[in-house]
């Protein structure tokens, strides 16, 4: 998310200095790596190029938060609660912006509301967080109110200048953006610094260079609009589907990462591999399919399996491995 000049971020500015620390919980209710994903996290490269807290790719050029994005937008439109990170006041608040993806001809209008639908909490001691891309009418907090960490104040939406649903977390600082997960860390450097994050956070909250954000099988073509809306979710092959097709949506891969997805029958034979070239640039997200026709008289009942890897400078960097048991 790029925020506009009149974003509610610029709200969050110009509180007094003070040294101490400050403790974060997980401002969303999903569970990082299986509900909910980091898609981007703060970039520290102070020149047009960008790179995250590990000199990773998981960032683009200014963006100041972290960006926490669920799977479809099925997932969001069931709701998952955003929380306060920490005790504090509510400092401001925006509610009325429309749950819509940002396109090329909207863009340079929403810009002037890119945090969509938000909240910023005050903590003291110059530290304050501010909530954006909330779904349409569910701030459920105002000005002036004191909340304790944990508290509901909205949930996951698309308002704003976002293309997809997810919660854009930032962490403030005596006016300015800092990453809470490398606090104090110089410019540039990879890794090092001070994770804000609770220490029962620390293991889910590990980085991670690219994650598989959908996998799951269907009985035909696949199309990144149905994973999207949730709707290659619904339709489960059997014996009698005209294919079998394994599918994943995978974010967070690097240019030069080989990946294969290979399809196995009940018997562990592999019935079909899609070893995709190496890609030329970063990703922010892709889709990988491999699959077979139905063959004749129809499927063999039992437990198929697809295994997803990626490999990246000649390692392992990505594997997931999933199943389907098909019936008649």
């Amino acid at each position: 998310m790029r925020l506009g000049p009149s974003s509610l971020v610029g709200l969050a500015l110009a509180l007094p200095a003070a040294a101490q620390e400050i403790s974060l919980r997980l401002p969303v209710t999903c569970e990082i790596g299986r509900t909910c994903f980091i898609q981007h996290y703060v970039d520290r490269d102070p020149s047009p190029a960008a790179s995250d807290y590990q000199c990773g790719t998981l960032t683009y050029d200014t963006h100041d938060g972290t960006d926490i994005r669920v799977p479809t937008m099925a997932a969001q439109k069931a709701g998952i609660d955003v929380v306060a990170a920490a005790d504090g006041k509510v400092a401001s608040t925006r509610e009325g912006v429309a749950d819509v993806a940002v396109t090329p001809q909207t863009r340079e209008a929403i810009s002037r509301i890119g945090c969509g639908n938000a909240v910023v909490i005050d903590h003291g001691n110059g530290w304050r967080t501010a909530y954006c891309h909330m779904a349409k009418g569910s701030v459920t907090v105002r000005s002036g109110q004191e909340v304790k960490a944990g508290d509901r104040i909205g949930r996951i939406g698309l308002s704003g200048l976002t293309e997809f649903p997810h919660l854009h977390f930032t962490l403030i600082k005596d006016g300015k953006p800092v990453d809470p997960f490398a606090y104090g860390a110089p410019e540039k450097s990879c890794g090092g610094g001070t994770s804000l994050w609770e220490a029962s956070l620390q293991r889910a909250l590990a980085y991670q260079g690219g994650s598989v954000l959908n996998k799951g099988f269907a009985p035909g073509p696949v199309t990144m609009e149905a994973i999207e809306s949730g709707a290659a979710d619904q339709d489960t092959p059997t014996t009698r589907s005209p294919a079998l097709v394994a599918y994943v949506r995978a974010i967070g891969l690097k240019g030069g990462d080989v990946q294969t997805l290979t399809l196995f029958d009940p018997d562990g034979k592999p019935l079909a591999q899609n070893k995709a070239p190496p890609l030329d640039r970063d990703k922010a997200q892709w889709m990988a399919f491999s699959g077979v026709k139905q063959p004749p008289g129809g499927f063999r009942p039992g437990l198929y399996r697809a295994v997803y890897r990626v490999e990246r400078d000649g390692k392992p960097a990505i594997e997931q491995a999933f199943g389907i048991s098909l019936r008649p």
